[in-house]
């Protein structure tokens, strides 16, 4: 645990916090395209791949900075959603069914991502680290998008059940 006594040390925890994150999501995301049965769902998750990629070296860039290391920290939180989706991805059933949970199970992992990135730009903002909002809003705007896709992607799944009810 670290001692919080000023906004950096809080951003620095954020920092950190989501960086684990996202190098976790860099092995969780290829299982999830994986066992994707929907090919829409599968291009998703794998170019949601590619983002996270680079949402990586951005908090790199931002912890470079700060003057800080962005590892020494392990976020629970993702390892609990990604746990989720682990289990989501080990349900038998009908495809679109299983599909619609792994979307579920993406669709949690997006909004954790987006209260840190939240939460840490408004750390910079106060901090007047106006190159660090911008990476990281880069990043928050890629995670709203993702989010965005699976639902869309949903909408249609649920559509082609609708009919199997």
């Amino acid at each position: 645990m670290s001692d919080k006594k000023t906004l950096k040390d809080l951003l620095t925890d954020e920092i950190k916090d989501l960086y684990s994150a996202e190098k976790q999501l860099t092995k969780a995301i290829p299982k999830m395209a994986k066992g994707s049965n929907n090919d829409e769902l599968k291009t998703a998750f794998k170019n949601h791949l590619v983002e996270t990629l680079e949402q990586v070296k951005r908090l790199e860039e931002a912890a470079s900075a700060l003057g800080i290391k962005p590892t020494g920290k392990k976020c629970v939180g993702m390892e609990g959603v990604i746990g989720e989706g682990a289990e989501a991805l080990e349900e038998e059933g009908e495809e679109n069914i299983l599909d619609l949970g792994l979307i579920g199970a993406g669709s949690r992992v997006e909004h954790y991502e987006m209260a840190g990135y939240l939460t840490a730009i408004g750390l910079a903002n106060r901090m007047n680290l106006p190159d660090v909002v911008t990476l990281l809003k880069a990043s928050l705007s890629e995670e709203e998008a993702a989010e965005r896709t699976l639902r869309k992607i949903a909408g249609g799944l649920i559509k082609a059940s609708e009919t199997g009810m």
